[in-house]
């Protein structure tokens, strides 16, 4: 059985990190050049252009365990600082700067978001949801298993990348916070002629067969 648009969705997770800074867990979900220190499975990530000083969109491409194809998406991220709380969510749009990729499959972000509230100076409290499509013809198993292993592996990653994060900042252009200093946002700003509506974005997207997975040829340690 294969399924073709079904959700990978993850359950509201929520957890207390009693060594992370809410200050620092927000920086490093931000930061676009410290992603790859402690996200495994990004091949390529970038801002496109900005909307506002609090919206922007971007493209993330990502690592797929063999013998499934990789994954890209396009995405207007939103994200606010209220000073005790911390949100920053984003869902798919479709740019026509950035049209699909031969050896991708691009997938569907309905919704992915972060909240983050600070609880004392080194405590704070993380919730994470996500509701997404990973397009293509993928067996049901392969989706259940998406489900089942990758958000605990996001939050522990997340976790062990904020250990490192000042220490890593302070020699990579340590004021340099656009997310925090919207005056230092160097993107372009978005051309709206380039958005072009959800419901063409399927036509675009060439249904690729990779119902013949077999369970046994997927490694967990590569999701």
């Amino acid at each position: 059985m294969y399924v073709h648009r079904q959700l990978v969705q993850i359950p509201i997770i929520r957890t207390v990190y009693t060594d992370v800074k809410a200050e620092t867990l927000y920086d490093v979900l931000h930061d676009p050049d410290y992603r790859k220190k402690w996200d495994h499975t990004m091949l390529e990530g970038h801002e496109i252009c900005a909307i506002n000083p609090n919206n922007d969109i971007g493209y993330y491409a990502m690592k797929c365990p063999s013998p499934l194809k990789n994954r890209d998406f396009v995405t207007q991220r939103s994200w606010l600082d209220l000073g005790s709380e911390f949100i920053i969510i984003n869902h798919s749009v479709n740019y026509k700067e950035k049209p699909i990729r031969k050896g991708f499959i691009r997938g569907i972000s309905y919704l992915t978001g972060y909240l983050i509230r600070k609880q004392d100076n080194q405590t704070c409290q993380f919730t994470y949801v996500a509701q997404s499509d990973p397009r293509g013809k993928l067996p049901s198993w392969v989706v259940n298993k998406l489900t089942h292993y990758l958000a605990p592996k996001v939050i522990s990653r997340i976790q062990k990348g904020c250990k490192n994060y000042d220490s890593w900042k302070a020699t990579h252009n340590p004021k340099y916070k656009p997310w925090l200093y919207p005056e230092q946002m160097t993107l372009p700003r978005i051309d709206m002629s380039s958005v072009q509506p959800m419901n063409d974005f399927g036509s675009l997207n060439s249904i690729d067969d990779e119902s013949n997975v077999k369970e046994d040829e997927i490694d967990e340690e590569d999701i």
